[in-house]
């Protein structure tokens, strides 16, 4: 490669990356509009001129989830029944976050909510997107180190959740064997046994 052609690659590697890449709407229409569902189509223009008339998107509020962990060490988890797939699965504590409430105390009103458990120290983990493509939402994540349990808990008339408490080493195989089923908690849980010493000094 002659000098000349090393010099013109970087700066077209940054012209790509700096291309935002945002698509126009040409036009928007709601088809259903719900508590738990809103979805809509949009009729949208790529910056190559292609037009995508039936792109659907759906409308979710930010959810928020919790790497709770007590003081003996144990992570607090939940068990539930997941319709959509027909599968019982042990999962993170998660929710949704109610309109102009922090995701912090949406985190922490859940794990009270729906195991008990409260107090402790608490820090974000992550926050990443479910699903970029179709869905406009994010999930906040969070870890809570030495909750206890402080309450019963407050489930509302649709909720059956167990709690259960499983050690370090039991949480680490469930991971390995992929015996979680909820993609979203898998990211935080790998992200804190990456930086357990970090989040732990």
């Amino acid at each position: 490669m002659n000098e000349e052609n090393k010099s013109v690659a970087p700066n077209k590697t940054t012209q790509n990356i700096s291309n935002n890449m945002v698509w126009q709407v040409l036009d928007q229409e709601y088809l259903i509009r719900k508590q738990w569902l809103t979805a809509r189509r949009d009729k949208v223009k790529l910056p190559t001129g292609a037009v995508v008339n039936d792109y659907y998107v759906l409308e979710y509020p930010d959810w928020v989830n919790t790497v709770a962990i007590t003081n003996n060490g144990d992570f607090v988890l939940v068990r539930q029944y997941r319709h959509a797939l027909g599968v019982t699965a042990m999962e993170i504590c998660a929710g949704v976050v109610e309109q102009n409430e922090p995701p912090l105390l949406a985190a922490q009103r859940e794990l009270l909510e729906e195991t008990g458990y409260g107090n402790g120290k608490w820090q974000p983990l992550m926050t990443i997107a479910p699903n970029p493509g179709t869905m406009t939402n994010r999930c906040h994540c969070f870890l809570a180190t030495g909750v206890e349990k402080i309450s019963t808990q407050h489930l509302d008339a649709t909720e059956d959740i167990e709690v259960h408490l499983v050690s370090r080493n039991e949480m680490l195989r469930m991971l390995k064997n992929n015996e979680l089923y909820q993609a979203m908690m898998y990211a935080p849980l790998w992200k804190y046994f990456a930086l357990e010493n970090e989040l732990n000094p």
